[in-house]
């Protein structure tokens, strides 16, 4: 992973600010891909599948330490953002199964 360097504060918060853009558009992919995964699932359990949220937490944990990161922090951020897309994806769930 290769930043620039910036020569002064203004334009590391420019490319601050162009790392957020991708970080939201990437949360929006992933919960776009959540929202087609409730097509494959028949039951709400089958949506909260605790042994996959738990796999992906600690995939992430394991990634964020390889970058020196805090395993914790980005834990944290993981189960709000998962707790949020698995509301989304029971939403879609019911939507697609009501009809």
């Amino acid at each position: 992973m290769e930043i620039k360097n910036c020569n002064s504060l203004n334009e590391v918060r420019q490319e601050i600010d162009k790392v957020d853009e991708k970080i939201i558009e990437l949360i929006a992919q992933r919960k776009d891909y959540v929202k087609h995964a409730a097509s494959f699932k028949n039951t709400i359990d089958e949506i909260k599948a605790d042994d996959r949220v738990d796999d992906v937490l600690n995939k992430v944990r394991h990634q964020a330490l390889s970058l020196s990161l805090s395993p914790n922090l980005v834990a944290e951020i993981y189960q709000r953002m998962i707790d949020d897309m698995v509301e989304t994806e029971i939403a879609q769930f019911r939507n697609v199964t009501t009809f």
